[in-house]
């Protein structure tokens, strides 16, 4: 798992993209840095006396690394996320934020997000592009649907997960982004999980926290848990993340498991207010890059179920372990009812018992062959003898006759 992360880091962009183009989408990484850019990063839950996380008043103006490596400038071609809600199960959403303008709408006191996290994460799913800005969602057409998933810090629970996957079904998300996973609340976030999908929403989650828990007393990092919640229930999305590089922190979690992976690592988007950037990393971020491709999706096949959407997605990805999505890949793909899927064999049939008239026939052909061969090696030994003795029975002598 990832240390605790300092306030600022920098973040760098405007990748050549003369070099990507002879790279595979889903495996393009930065391969130049033309500028840089310092951003504060996004908390993902705050302390009980640290204030509200407060504007950021930096801008990120180069293309994020994130956008090329999704493609997502192909994918806008054809899809924008238009028509598909997406709901935003996190911290909240600030509904004053400039590339979500118009398109946030809040269940509860969701509309106020004190921590950040959540702002981002629908950021990266559906935030505008705007000349001169590099920062842009997958999805900048979809509409927002923001519940709260956590306390006001940020601190999540199994319960207040599993009620909001069913507010957002309930107002009508087909695409639902959960930002957290717990390590318990099994049954009640299984059964969430299955509402959402009785209702044909497709649920996307991280695949494991983005960090873990300190204890306060010791220090030390707490062992990760063997399942996190819903990550593990059949029927989500599982993402992992991964970063400019292609790969991952040294102390991340196991990839086994996870469904696909997606930019997650120094991906920057908007904050809880105001026009400014930020600079976030986890596998919690990556979500919402697969949510904001499920949306694309969503858009342009409506008539898809969550279950097709959720293996297109998969299906058309990058191979590597586990898949790295891509957006117009999923777009464009065909899928065959069975591509990917193992065939059934076919049921086993017993022959019927043969008859014995064949083998009857060819034993009395076989039996009448030897009989003609024995006559055939007799005549050869016995006519030339017979010859030789003028037809006379054997032992019969040659005399001369004698005189009457």
């Amino acid at each position: 798992m990832r240390p605790a992360r300092s306030p600022r880091r920098p973040v760098r962009h405007a990748v050549a993209a003369t070099l990507l183009a002879a790279v595979p989408l889903a495996a393009q990484t930065p391969a130049a840095v033309a500028d840089s850019v310092e951003l504060p990063a996004v908390p993902s839950a705050l302390a009980a006396d640290a204030p509200c996380t407060p504007a950021s008043a930096e801008t990120a103006h180069e293309e994020t690394w994130t956008r090329q490596a999704l493609g997502l400038k192909r994918s806008w071609s054809l899809a924008d996320g238009g028509g598909v809600t997406v709901g935003v199960v996190d911290t909240g959403v600030g509904t004053a934020v400039p590339a979500l303008d118009g398109r946030v709408t809040a269940v509860g006191d969701a509309g106020t997000d004190c921590v950040g996290h959540g702002s981002f994460a629908a950021g990266l799913i559906a935030a505008a592009p705007v000349d001169g800005v590099g920062v842009a969602g997958a999805a900048p057409a979809a509409r927002i649907l923001a519940v709260r998933g956590t306390d006001q810090r940020g601190n999540p629970t199994a319960e207040l997960l599993a009620d909001g996957i069913r507010a957002a079904v309930d107002g009508g998300a087909k695409v639902v982004y959960v930002g957290r996973v717990v390590p318990e609340g099994k049954a009640v976030l299984t059964a969430a999980v299955d509402y959402a999908r009785e209702h044909d929403a497709l649920v996307v989650v991280p695949f494991a926290p983005d960090a873990l828990p300190r204890d306060r007393a010791t220090g030390k990092t707490a062992d990760p848990a063997p399942w996190y919640w819903p990550a593990a229930v059949p029927g989500v999305l599982a993402v992992m993340d991964y970063g400019p590089d292609g790969g991952r922190p040294e102390n991340a979690p196991q990839t086994a498991g996870a469904d696909l992976a997606a930019p997650g690592d120094a991906v920057v988007s908007v904050g809880p207010r105001g026009a400014g950037h930020f600079i976030g990393s986890g596998s919690s971020f990556a979500a919402a890059n697969v949510a904001g491709a499920a949306a694309l999706v969503r858009s342009r096949n409506p008539a898809m179920s969550a279950d097709q959407v959720s293996r297109q997605l998969v299906a058309a990805a990058y191979p590597a372990v586990p898949p790295r999505v891509d957006p117009y890949a999923a777009l464009t793909a065909v899928l065959t009812d069975t591509q990917g899927a193992v065939p059934e064999a076919p049921p086993a049939r017993v022959p019927p018992k043969a008859s014995p008239q064949p083998r009857e026939r060819a034993l009395l052909i076989a039996g009448a062959g030897g009989m003609l061969v024995l006559l055939v090696a007799g005549a050869v030994v016995v006519v030339p003898r017979g010859r030789a003795r003028g037809w006379r029975p054997a032992g019969q002598e040659d005399r001369p006759g004698t005189a009457t």
